[in-house]
C-alpha cells in the first residue's frame, strides 16, 4: 500500500540503500531520470549532485540541475538502511535567486563606481555607462545648468561616455521635465519612439522599442533624470522595478553629493581668492617683494597677511601693511580677512598711521572677544628722486629692519601697542630714507619664532635674522624675501612653524649700477 501511494506521488522519489543503490523509484523519477533506475547504482541512475548529497559529500547544497530544470533533494531515513529522496521542483525560485544575485552584483559594481567620486562629470559618465549596461541599449543622464543649458552624458551599451553641455527644451520629451523637478517622487515614465525628440535618440539602438524617464532624487533637491532607451517594447518587469529604484536612488545620490562638492569648492575658491595673499604690483621708484608661507602643509591662508596700496591716504605715498592676526589656521583667515577689509577701507586716512590703528582698534575691541587682536606694522613710503622717503609705524609687531649698503641692520623704533585688546592705544611712527640699494625688511614673528636649529627647541630670532641679513647688503628685494624665509624653513627642518610673512622694500640703484 505504501509503494503504490509512493508510485502515484507527484514528485520524483527514490529510495536508496546505505550503500548507495537504487532499491525504489516512483513513476516521476522515472520519467525524469528517463532510464533504469531501480537497482542501479545512485551515481549511475542519478545527477552527481544527489549522489554526492547521499553520501555526504556535498554540503548543505542539496540542490542542482536536472535536464533544463532545478530540483531539491530532502532526505527522509524511512530506515537505518534505506534513506528516501523526494525532488522538487524549485526552478522558478532558483531563477529569482539567480536574479537577485545578478542585480546585487550590479548595485554593488554601481557603488563602487559611483560612490567614492567626487566628480561630477565623471558621476554622470558612470550613471550613463551603467544604466546602458544592464538596464537599457542606451542610456543618457540629464542634468540642469545654470542659463537654461543642460549637461548631458549619453552612452550605448558597450560604448564610452559622451559628455555635452546643450541648449534644450526639457518639455520635448514627456515626462522629463518632471522627473527633473524629482519632488514630489516621479514614477517612471514610458514614451512611444514617436513621442521622443532626436536629441534623445542620436546615441539609441537601430530600432528604437521604448523610451523610459526615470527621476534621479538627490539629498533634498532633485539630482537630474534617467533616460533609458530600449530597442524592444518590454517595459521594466517587477524585478527591473525595484533595482532600477534602487539604482535611481545611488546614482542621484551620488550626483548630488559630487554636485555640492563642486558649488561647495567654487564657493570657496571665490572666498579664499579674497584671503590669499595679492599680488605684488609695480611700483615707480620702489621695487618691492613678498613672500608668504601658512602654518600648515596643506593650508593656502593662516594668521599672517599683507597688502600692498599702490595709492593711499592723499595719494603721494604708497602703503604696505604687514600683519599677524591670533590664531592659525581658517578661523585666523576669516579675522585677516575682516581685517583687511577694515583697512582697505580706511585708506583715505592712511596720511595718518595712528587714526588708521585707532578706528580699526575700536572695530575689534567692539567685539568684545579679547582673543581676536592683531600685530600690524604700516609702511608709507615715495620715491624722492633716487631714494624712498618710508614713514613706519608698529603697533606690537616686530621692528621693521634697515638695510644699509655698507653691511649695517638698523631695527627702527616704530613702536606701539597691539591692536583689538585695549580701549585706547599708543603708536609711534618713525621716518627712514633709504638710499639706492638700500631695503626695508617687515617680517611676521614666524620668522623670529622658527623653533629648530641643532636641538630643534631654539629660536631663529632677531639677532641671528640680522647676522644674516649683514651678508645680504644690495640683495635685490625678490631675492631678499626668498633668502629670509628659506632661512627660517630650513631653521625649522621637519617641525612645527607659525605662519611666515615677508616684504622687502627697496630703494633701486641707477641703470647700469653694480650691486654689492
Amino acid at each position: 500500500m505504501v509503494g503504490m501511494v509512493w508510485e502515484d506521488a507527484p514528485y520524483p522519489m527514490l529510495a536508496v540503500s546505505t550503500t548507495g543503490t537504487v532499491e525504489q523509484a516512483n513513476k516521476a523519477a522515472r520519467l525524469l531520470l528517463a532510464g533504469p533506475v531501480v537497482g542501479e547504482r545512485v551515481e549511475h541512475a542519478a545527477p552527481e549532485w544527489l549522489s554526492r548529497a547521499h553520501f555526504g559529500c556535498g554540503g548543505s547544497e542539496r540542490y542542482g540541475e536536472i535536464g533544463d530544470r532545478v530540483y531539491q533533494a530532502h532526505a527522509v531515513y524511512a530506515a537505518a538502511d534505506r534513506v528516501v529522496w523526494w525532488l522538487t521542483d524549485v526552478s522558478g525560485r532558483q531563477h529569482a535567486v539567480d536574479s537577485l544575485r545578478e542585480w546585487a552584483a550590479f548595485l554593488a559594481e554601481a557603488s563602487n563606481e559611483l560612490l567614492p567620486s567626487l566628480n561630477l562629470d565623471r558621476c554622470l559618465a558612470v550613471t550613463a555607462c551603467l544604466a546602458a549596461r544592464r538596464l537599457a541599449d542606451a542610456a543618457l543622464v540629464v542634468l540642469p545648468r545654470p542659463g537654461r543649458r543642460y549637461a548631458i552624458a549619453r552612452c550605448r551599451r558597450g560604448g564610452e561616455a559622451v559628455r555635452e553641455d546643450v541648449s534644450i527644451d526639457p518639455g520635448t520629451l514627456p515626462g522629463l521635465a518632471e522627473a527633473l523637478q524629482g519632488f514630489p517622487p516621479v514614477p517612471t515614465r514610458w514614451v512611444a519612439p514617436e513621442e521622443a525628440p532626436g536629441w534623445a535618440l542620436r546615441d539609441g539602438p537601430g530600432e528604437v522599442g521604448s523610451v523610459a524617464v526615470t527621476a534621479l532624487p538627490g539629498h533634498g533637491l532633485p539630482a537630474g533624470a534617467l533616460v533609458l532607451v530600449r530597442g524592444s517594447r518590454a517595459r521594466f518587469s517587477d524585478d527591473e522595478r525595484m533595482f532600477v529604484r534602487l539604482f535611481a536612488l545611488w546614482a542621484g545620490s551620488a550626483i548630488s553629493v559630487a554636485r555640492l562638492y563642486v558649488e561647495q569648492t567654487v564657493i570657496t575658491e571665490t572666498l579664499m581668492s579674497e584671503l590669499l595673499p595679492p599680488p605684488t604690483p609695480a611700483l615707480d621708484g620702489v621695487e618691492l617683494a613678498a613672500r608668504y608661507r601658512p602654518a600648515g602643509p596643506s593650508e593656502r591662508v593662516g594668521g599672517d597677511f599683507y597688502d600692498v596700496y599702490p595709492v593711499a591716504g592723499s595719494g603721494r605715498e604708497s602703503l604696505v601693511v604687514l600683519g599677524d592676526v591670533a590664531g592659525k589656521g581658517l578661523e585666523a583667515a576669516v579675522l585677516t580677512g575682516r581685517i583687511r577689509n577694515t583697512l582697505r577701507a580706511l585708506l583715505p586716512l592712511a596720511d595718518d598711521h595712528h587714526r588708521v590703528l585707532e578706528l580699526l582698534n575700536g572695530v575689534l575691541v567692539n567685539d568684545g572677544d579679547p582673543a581676536r587682536y592683531v600685530t600690524l606694522v604700516l609702511a608709507s613710503f615715495q620715491h624722492r628722486g633716487p631714494r624712498v622717503a618710508m614713514r613706519l609705524t608698529s603697533a606690537g609687531h616686530p621692528a621693521p629692519l634697515i638695510m644699509r649698503n655698507d653691511g649695517r641692520v638698523e631695527a627702527v623704533p616704530a613702536v606701539g601697542t597691539l591692536i583689538g585688546v585695549l580701549d585706547d592705544i599708543t603708536s609711534v611712527t618713525d621716518s627712514v630714507v633709504l638710499e639706492p640699494g638700500e631695503t626695508c625688511l617687515l617680517y611676521s614673528d614666524g620668522i623670529i619664532e622658527a623653533r629648530g636649529g641643532p636641538l630643534g627647541d631654539e629660536f631663529f630670532g632677531e639677532e641671528r635674522l640680522s647676522e644674516q641679513l649683514r651678508q645680504c647688503a644690495g640683495m635685490p628685494p625678490e631675492a631678499l624675501a626668498e633668502r629670509v624665509q628659506m632661512l627660517a624653513s630650513q631653521w625649522v627642518g621637519e617641525g612645527e612653524h607659525d605662519d611666515m610673512a615677508v616684504v622687502a622694500i627697496s630703494a633701486p640703484r641707477a641703470a647700469g649700477e653694480e650691486r654689492l
